[in-house]
């Protein structure tokens, strides 16, 4: 199995991680007609996850960016198209060609397509399967120099359960935020909470109501604490002790899918 714009890694697990913010390329029409600048893209880009989706053994990382086609996104919002969509910014130099608008909806659809006939083959060998839907947000928004925002409203790690029937993965859910939040990071432990700055988006939703009963989509959002989310440079360091903390994790979800099994 191919996809025409991401990454695939196949593994043998009952976990599957997914990066689709990660990714900066555009097609070449999309980069003629944007008027943003490559670093006022990456900014709200997802830069650095897909380099976390190899905590698991089947990873999809996207290599195309959410302004050419955001698949976290109901189809219909999937290609911004005025500054209310993209966080006031103006995303495009002109009108948007309908062809053009067409074209990214086409890659829309063929990634729902084929992730449903992936996670199809996921359920098929394990039955039940956690996909961790891998994401990253800004906390300095006044600016280079800004503050960043208060603690209270933005942990370093949002887990966002708010598409799937907490109460039937209450064991899982549970288990992955004690075990994300006991790991020694660091020397330190991470402050990970549920459901404070994001409950889930469209990706996780779709999951979870196309497989009901057999996956558990955690949408998982990191703080750009491990890097300057306005110069784009990575905290290597904190990078591959996120992706262990992720790892060591990863035991507690397998548990408890056994349990649940």
């Amino acid at each position: 199995m191919s996809f025409p714009f991401a990454r695939l890694t196949h593994g043998d697990g009952s976990v599957v991680a997914t990066a689709i913010h990660d990714g900066h390329e555009l097609r070449s029409e999309v980069a003629a007609a944007i008027a943003l600048t490559e670093a006022e893209r990456l900014r709200e880009e997802d830069p650095f996850t897909g380099l976390l989706t190899e905590a698991a053994g089947t990873t999809v990382v996207v290599n195309r960016s959410r302004f050419e086609v955001d698949l976290n996104r109901p189809r219909d919002k999937a290609v911004y198209r005025t500054p209310e969509d993209a966080w006031g910014l103006k995303v495009w130099s002109g009108a948007l060609s309908p062809d053009l608008i067409s074209r990214s909806l086409s890659e829309y659809d063929s990634f729902y397509g084929q992730m449903e006939r992936m996670l199809l083959d996921v359920e098929r060998r394990h039955g039940r399967f956690v996909v961790l839907d891998l994401h990253s947000y800004n906390h300095r928004r006044g600016g280079p120099d800004s503050l960043c925002a208060p603690a209270a409203g933005n942990p370093e790690v949002n887990v966002g359960t708010g598409t799937m029937n907490r109460r039937r993965w209450s064991l899982l859910v549970d288990r992955f935020l004690t075990d994300l939040g006991t790991h020694d990071f660091q020397g330190r432990h991470l402050d990970v909470r549920e459901n404070v700055k994001f409950r889930g988006g469209h990706f996780a939703g779709w999951v979870h109501e196309r497989f009901p009963a057999s996956a558990c989509a955690l949408a998982i959002e990191f703080k750009k604490f491990f890097m300057d989310e306005w110069t784009g440079e990575p905290d290597t360091r904190q990078l591959a002790a996120m992706r262990a903390a992720l790892s060591g994790a990863l035991p507690g979800i397998i548990e408890s899918l056994g349990v649940l099994g």
